[in-house]
């Protein structure tokens, strides 16, 4: 099992930061996926450039505030907890990552592979909320 936290902020809305990060329909942003699949009301598919799928499930959905989901793929499963705020004027993101590795040979890499994935997300995210 491994953790990862990543904390950002951003001189913007927090309602557009929301909104960015919860559409499954404006994902073009990212740069790791091909596309996402919607399932259902709680759970979509999202495809890396290379077609690798992993499914989410939505746990928890409290607009503007926090937004959570059970991940799991081949790879891995695991369980993901966004919380948004507002301090002085700029939105507060903490993204929080629990994931277990499903193979054995894997496992010594998995908390690399998070904080990698959390920084690229972030860094995806901030080029996209300065270019609106």
């Amino acid at each position: 099992m491994a953790i990862s936290s990543i904390n950002a902020s951003f001189d913007c809305d927090l309602s557009h930061v929301w909104n960015m990060v919860t559409s499954l329909e404006n994902y073009q942003w990212r740069s790791d996926l091909s596309k996402i699949e919607v399932l259902s009301d709680i759970q979509f598919v999202e495809y890396t450039k290379d077609g690798y799928a992993t499914t989410f499930t939505v746990t928890a959905c409290e607009p503007c505030i926090r937004w959570e989901f059970d991940m799991e793929n081949s790879n891995m499963k695991g369980h993901w907890i966004g919380i948004f705020s507002e301090k002085n004027g700029r939105c507060e993101i903490e993204f929080t990552e629990d994931v277990t590795a499903k193979k054995f040979f894997i496992k010594p890499f998995v908390g690399a592979f998070l904080k990698k994935q959390q920084a690229q997300y972030v860094a995806d995210l901030r080029k996209a909320v300065d270019n609106v």
